[in-house]
């Protein structure tokens, strides 16, 4: 089956490399942009190319020549078996790592794509705030965190909202062992002293910052 185990081990090496770079965990970002923030080294080009992003798919690609050019047959199917490892593995060992042995707030999911936030005027000083968060514990004991709010990317002409949820932040966040509920914030903010600032508006997929303790998650 194979021509060449040589290749056949340098192919495995690229494809770790680059499915470790996209690895989504502990953090919302891949793990590779965790390291470059770490060592000071800038995630995206002026021109908005991500470093991590095309590095890992370079990785990919040459693995897959790699892998090819070290089988003797199959060679369109490892390919095809390769690519849906790429797809699929990490988020199920994330998922195995939570449920079994995570601890604190890393076995904390947040469902991210079914957050939501909602802003409105209730007078001329005051914008109500109100802010739904799933989560969900997978750990059999209690967990206690604080939540902060992360704003968006955003153009130079918009008008920032998430951020203005951390006038009264950190959050305290407490789910029982094994609970999954919908965290729900309610604030009122003081916006007098603001020139510019939003009326009314919604956002989905809210980013947000756990903690407890020495532990940190940007989600």
């Amino acid at each position: 089956m194979f021509k060449s185990k040589k290749l056949f081990y340098i192919a495995l090496i690229f494809f770790i490399l680059s499915m470790g770079l996209n690895f989504p965990f502990p953090h919302k970002s891949p793990y590779g942009e965790t390291i470059l923030s770490i060592l000071n080294i800038p995630i995206e080009t002026v021109n908005g190319f991500q470093f991590v992003g095309i590095t890992s798919l370079v990785l990919l690609i040459a693995s897959l020549i790699f892998l090819t050019r070290s089988l003797k047959k199959y060679r369109a199917r490892a390919v095809l078996i390769a690519i849906l490892i790429s797809m699929f593995l990490p988020m199920m060992l994330v998922n195995l790592y939570q449920k079994n042995l995570a601890t604190g707030i890393y076995a904390i999911s947040y469902e991210r794509e079914w957050s939501s936030c909602e802003f409105e005027m209730i007078d001329d000083v005051t914008l109500h705030g109100e802010c739904e968060l799933p989560f969900e514990n997978y750990r059999g004991n209690v967990n206690q965190f604080t939540v902060e709010f992360q704003e968006r990317y955003y153009a130079d002409d918009e008008v920032s909202m998430l951020s203005l949820m951390n006038q009264t932040a950190p959050y305290e966040v407490r789910l029982e062992g094994n609970e999954k509920k919908v965290v729900k914030i309610n604030v009122d903010i003081d916006v007098s002293n603001m020139e510019n600032h939003v009326e009314n508006g919604s956002a989905k997929g809210i980013n947000i910052i756990i903690k407890s303790g020495d532990e940190i998650r940007k989600l």
